[in-house]
Parts: structure tokens; C-alpha cells; sequence
């Protein structure tokens, strides 16, 4: 059949040659319109083009510009958790800047196991996405170390831009966040609000982010005098329910004068807070509760969570804009942090 000049068929799809074509532009600049270039088009001719684009039911073949360009406009983000609010909340500034640049994000998940991590990035580099970015924290000891940065490396060499978020264990750019920084700034809050016992709630050994955290709280503790005894730090998934089961523990085994816990993530402390609450105390009351992140959802828990404030959609979007060029961010240092106070820490009398 013939449409608007153009031969087509049913069994035929449309060709860049034929959107060129119907929109009356050359070759370039319908290619330039539809593939995400850097290039600038007019846009009287870009709408044409992206017109005849859906009058004829193009779709661009994304594996030949990948060929053709060594990149495609697809942004890889690598998670350790995508039910965890704290990466979805990242995810989601990634998301809002990609939209910007027209660009395309695909996530997946690590399960905090470098072994699957190594694997994802093995795959994701025969993708050949423009951007990679790897938001999940790390294992303190990673037999994968080595293997990993060969990879982020070969894929940096073909063309692609690697940017971590939290620590530059790499040599890559990086979204720096100081966990240790924030958490000892926590520390000194509770410590001024008359609280003077402390335990610990984080994960189980060898996470970097919960070390930093404990590291941290210790620091700002100890700037008070006051010591935070091992035992008194209890280890258990790095997860709404591994706060619940590690508060559990602690109060099963006897609190001994605990006034207040600190759960190394937000997910943790609203389980931390269901475990108190279930062993028959008032959660802000017989035992306050705090976290790192501060999440959206824990400005609604009862009580409301006192917490680490942490940008994390800001995070997200500054982690792509660092990729793409805005080599100024890398000067600007670590991510500002900002302690929290809600009712889940009430000023001791």
C-alpha cells in the first residue's frame, strides 16, 4: 500500500531512510532526532521527524546504534536491594535526570553477593549502556575486588562512564556519602538529649555501610565519654526484619539499662520498633529508637523516626549528571548529611 508517497508493507517495518523521507530531512538529522545525539536539531525538524516516526510505526534498531555508536542511551543502575526504599529512593533520581537527557534506565538487583554483582556487569557491558552505576555497598573483604575493577575498567576503555555511590573504592568517579560522619553527628544529639546507654542494632559482619555507621556512632560516643560495650552490639540482616529479630535478641537477653538503640539503616528501626512494641514497650517511652536514611516512610511509623537525614533522590541525580559530564560535582566532596530529631528519641527529664 501507499502512504504519504511511501511504498509500504504489513510484513515490511518502516526504515530510518523511510522516516527521513515522510518528514522531508536528510538521513542525519533523522537519525540525530531519534537516537538521543548530543547534536542539536532544529525542532521544527525534530517534531516532524518523531511525527513521521509514528504516523509510520518506526522503532529504532537499538542493537545497530549500539554497534554504530559503541554506546547505547541506556543508563545500568545495580541495587543490592530494589525492595529496600533506600535504593528505590536513589533509583528514582536517577530516573528523573535520565528523563532530562531523553536517556533510558534499566536496574537490577545484586543481593549484596559480589559474585552476581561481577556477573551483572559482565553482562551488562555486552549491552553496552552509556552509563553504569553501581549504588549497592560493598563487602569490607570481596574475593571479586580485582575481578570487578577489571571489568568496570574494560568497560570505561570501550567508552562507557562508571560512577559509584557511597565510597570510592575504585579508582571511578564517585558519589561520596560519609556514613561515619553522619553517625557520630547522630551520636552527639542523643548524647545531648540526656540519653547516656546505648546498643546497637546493624548488620552482620562485613558490610562497609553498617561498619561506617557503627564506626561513626562509636566516634560521636566517645567524644562524651562514654564507651559502647561489644555486647551491646547486635548483628542480624541488614533488613526490616533483621531489625526486628536483632531488638528482639536484646531485649530477650535483658536491656541492663539500655535508654536507646540505634538501627544502622531506617528498615531496621521500624523493625526495631515492631520488636519493641511486641515485647510489651512503648517505643520513644520505655526505649528509644533511631536510624540512618531517613526514608520517606519512617516520617509516618509511630512514633515518627529520628534519623540521618540522607538526599537520596538528589543522590541518584547527581550520580548521572557526574557520568555525563558535570566533572564540577567531583570537587564538591562528600554528601552533606542532617541529623533528624523526631519523637522516637524524646529528651530525657
Amino acid at each position: 500500500m501507499t502512504d504519504g508517497g511511501i511504498q509500504t508493507s504489513r510484513n515490511a517495518p518502516a526504515t530510518l531512510h523511510d522516516v527521513a523521507r515522510e518528514a522531508g530531512v536528510s538521513l542525519a538529522t533523522a537519525s540525530r532526532s531519534l537516537n538521543g545525539s548530543t547534536r542539536k536539531v532544529n525542532e521544527e525538524y525534530r517534531q516532524r521527524v518523531l511525527e513521521a516516526a509514528a504516523r509510520l510505526d518506526y522503532s529504532p534498531n537499538l542493537s545497530a546504534q549500539a554497534v554504530a555508536r559503541g554506546t547505547t542511551t541506556t543508563v545500568a543502575l545495580l541495587v543490592a536491594d530494589i525492595a529496600d526504599p533506600y535504593f528505590s529512593s536513589i533509583a528514582a533520581g536517577v530516573v528523573a535526570e535520565a528523563d532530562t537527557e531523553r536517556l533510558i534506565v534499566t536496574m537490577a538487583a545484586t543481593e549484596r553477593d559480589p559474585d552476581r554483582e561481577l556477573e551483572l556487569v559482565r553482562t551488562l557491558r555486552g549491552q553496552r549502556p552509556r552509563v553504569m552505576i553501581l549504588a549497592g555497598s560493598r563487602p569490607t573483604t570481596d574475593p571479586t575486588d580485582g575481578a570487578l575493577g577489571e571489568e568496570l575498567a574494560a568497560y570505561e576503555r570501550a567508552g562507557g562512564r562508571v560512577v559509584l555511590i557511597s565510597r570510592n573504592e575504585y579508582d571511578f568517579r564517585t558519589v561520596l556519602l560519609d556514613n561515619r560522619v553522619g553517625a557520630a553527628a547522630l551520636a552527639r544529639e542523643l548524647v545531648g538529649l540526656g540519653y547516656r546507654r546505648f546498643a546497637v542494632v546493624t548488620a552482620r559482619e562485613g558490610l562497609r555501610t553498617a561498619a561506617d555507621r557503627l564506626a561513626g556512632f562509636r566516634d560521636g560516643l566517645a567524644e562524651a565519654g562514654i564507651d559502647l560495650a561489644d555486647d551491646d552490639v547486635i548483628r542480624a540482616d541488614f533488613t526490616r526484619d533483621g531489625g526486628y529479630d536483632g531488638t528482639t535478641t536484646l531485649i530477650e537477653r535483658g536491656l541492663h539499662g539500655v535508654e536507646a538503640i540505634f538501627a544502622a539503616n531506617d528498615v531496621m528501626a521500624v523493625g526495631a520498633l515492631s520488636a519493641v512494641r511486641d515485647a510489651g514497650l512503648t517505643p520513644g517511652v520505655d526505649l528509644a529508637v533511631a536510624g540512618f536514611d531517613d526514608v520517606p516512610t519512617v516520617r509516618d511509623v509511630t512514633p515518627p523516626l529520628t534519623t540521618v537525614r540522607v538526599p537520596l533522590e538528589e543522590i541518584g541525580r547527581r550520580a548521572l549528571r557526574l557520568a555525563l559530564g558535570d566533572e564540577d560535582l567531583a570537587a564538591e566532596g562528600a554528601v552533606a548529611t542532617e541529623v533528624v530529631l523526631r519523637e522516637s528519641t524524646p529528651r530525657r527529664a
